[in-house]
């Protein structure tokens, strides 16, 4: 059978996943690397601390060091929020606990500290910032540092290789594919973005999906959904996003513009 470039290619997911994993999920607003702008800096102690006090949920970003530990960070390189340059993951633990974000007295934190700080009082959404094909050694700090926490969390990557890491290693985690450009792509370009986020599906098996707000509705979001995927959207700024997230998506990772600006 010949498919075109419009063909309904898009499958139901693998499985209904449990629902209780994904509960916490439910209409809960996550700040965007916490709550964060002027002098507060993203993916800072600072920022989620705010986020705690505003009630919300906290999404946040967490790289490996050479030689293993998870911190959160969410650029691949250094040199936006801090004064240092080069790769994160080139730099050893220690070397990471010594580095300051840029414009405070602050390190870079690493994942068990966030944890620890936040204590269960939010919900907690970890993004597994990874390219590579072996996962495993960012997977396993991310796991380790989950297995003392009593709180509500789950992990999501771009990657569908830490789904599936996370899906044979830590079942009980709720797991999420990240997905985006989907409106972006025409012609034969679509059809291949079809093809790709089925078989990323099929690795990953996730919990629940994290859609770019731009590429919302989404016929293939919505049959996820139907089929029992929960469904976050990222990353809310306008009234319109808004509007647009709560009719698609059960919850929202958002930013407040000019929060703690004069």
């Amino acid at each position: 059978m010949r498919l075109s470039q419009s063909s309904p290619i898009d499958p139901p997911t693998v499985s209904r996943p449990a629902a209780k994993r994904v509960a916490f999920l439910a209409r809960q607003r996550f700040a965007h690397r916490g709550l964060h702008g002027g002098p507060v800096i993203e993916n800072s102690r600072a920022a989620f601390v705010a986020a705690i006090a505003n009630g919300n949920g906290i999404e946040l970003d967490v790289r490996g060091a050479r030689d293993g530990g998870a911190f959160v960070f969410h650029d691949r390189t250094l040199d936006r929020l801090t004064d240092e340059a080069g790769d994160l993951s080139a730099r050893t633990a220690m070397e990471l606990d010594r580095i300051l974000l840029k414009g405070t007295s602050e390190t870079i934190p690493r994942l068990p500290e966030i944890l620890d700080l936040v204590g269960g009082k939010v919900p907690i959404l970890i993004e597994a910032k990874t390219r590579r094909v072996l996962v495993a050694p960012l997977c396993r700090a991310i796991r380790r540092a989950l297995e003392s926490y009593g709180g509500e969390a789950g992990i999501m990557s771009f990657n569908p290789a830490v789904g599936r890491w996370f899906r044979r290693n830590a079942p009980h985690i709720a797991r999420g594919l990240i997905v985006m450009g989907e409106k972006d792509r025409h012609g034969f370009a679509a059809l291949r973005g079809r093809v790709a986020r089925c078989l990323s599906l099929w690795q990953a098996r996730p919990d629940f999906l994290a859609y770019d707000i731009r590429d919302l509705p989404s016929a293939f979001a919505a049959r996820q959904r139907q089929h029992g995927l929960a469904l976050v959207t990222w990353t809310i700024r306008t009234a319109a996003e808004e509007h647009l997230a709560l009719a698609h998506a059960d919850a929202l990772i958002y930013e407040k513009p000019g929060f703690g600006k004069a």
